[in-house]
């Protein structure tokens, strides 16, 4: 039963991408911009480009797999740079920090699709999304971009799932995120301070750590990851490791912690209804998209 629901989401999904002409998905080389990217090739051939945008909240690891995944698809590829790091309202870090991210960022990509003919700009996000706080759903929704796997009602379990079955090599990457998200709300974030963060983490996943997130609350990094691969950090040999590499990067101590990975913790300060009001307002903006009624 499970398999034929799942077929049904597929089909939708098909469906959703063939009513376009022409599609422009913006792609980061993850698990679901990868499916999304593999299925619209098989749905509309060549009519599709991958954009990939890049800065310094883009791990350039990252950018490199993207590239890959996108010639191994057979899709033309292009990247550009994005500028949120040049908007104020970005960089202090409010907790609408994304909205105005995916709005400079869209309105990119909603433009270069003019130029060049493209029908839409869809981005990959999926069912689970409106679940945790993503303000970014709303700028998508005012600047017309679609979301096919949301509107298709896929979930990421599903995803995962369908992307093994095609012989996706990104169906179990772990999940990533953009850099910002390491930063508590009101922290400003700086090209410095995205820079040790991501050299912390790869740092990290060199120790074997398979997922990981250095949260950087100023002097503190605390450091999030299956409790599973604690001992990969702190065994002997290793810890003093960290401490000494961590400390180099200018954080002064070294945490943790014990809860674990979890995506959005550090939206665990908001209160329920800001963060309601939010979810309420990004479902709205997509809800009442045409392609998606």
């Amino acid at each position: 039963m499970v398999e034929s629901v799942t077929e049904t989401k597929l089909e939708g999904l098909r469906h959703i991408l063939r009513s376009t002409r022409s599609l422009l998905v913006a792609f980061s080389g993850g698990v679901d911009s990868t499916f999304l990217l593999k299925v619209a090739r098989d749905s509309l051939g060549d009519a599709v480009l991958a954009v990939t945008a890049t800065s310094p909240t883009f791990p350039e690891a990252e950018r490199h797999e993207a590239v890959e995944i996108a010639a191994s698809l057979g899709v033309e590829h292009i990247t550009i740079p994005s500028h949120e790091l040049d908007d104020p309202a970005f960089t202090c870090n409010g907790p609408d920090r994304c909205y105005h991210c995916k709005q400079g960022l869209f309105s990119e990509l909603t433009g270069l699709a003019q130029r060049r003919g493209i029908d839409k700009v869809a981005d990959a996000t999926n069912a689970d999304d409106y679940n945790d706080f993503r303000p970014g759903i709303r700028a998508a929704g005012e600047l017309g971009v679609i979301s096919p796997l949301a509107d298709a009602d896929l979930t990421k379990a599903e995803i995962r799932e369908l992307s093994r079955q095609m012989g996706l090599a990104a169906w179990d990457k772990p999940a990533s995120a953009c850099l910002a998200s390491r930063f508590p709300y009101g922290e400003e974030i700086t090209v410095e301070k995205l820079t040790a963060v991501s050299r912390a983490e790869d740092f990290l996943r060199g120790l074997g750590v398979r997922l990981v997130r250095v949260r950087h609350h100023g002097s503190i990094c605390r450091i999030e990851m299956n409790p599973g691969e604690f001992d990969a950090i702190i065994r002997s040999g290793r810890r003093q490791l960290v401490i000494d590499y961590l400390k180099e990067l200018g954080f002064t101590y070294i945490a943790l912690d014990i809860e674990g990975y979890r995506t959005g913790s550090m939206n665990e300060v908001l209160t329920e209804d800001g963060d309601k009001r939010s979810r309420n307002l990004s479902r709205t903006a997509v809800t009442t998209r045409p392609e998606a009624q």
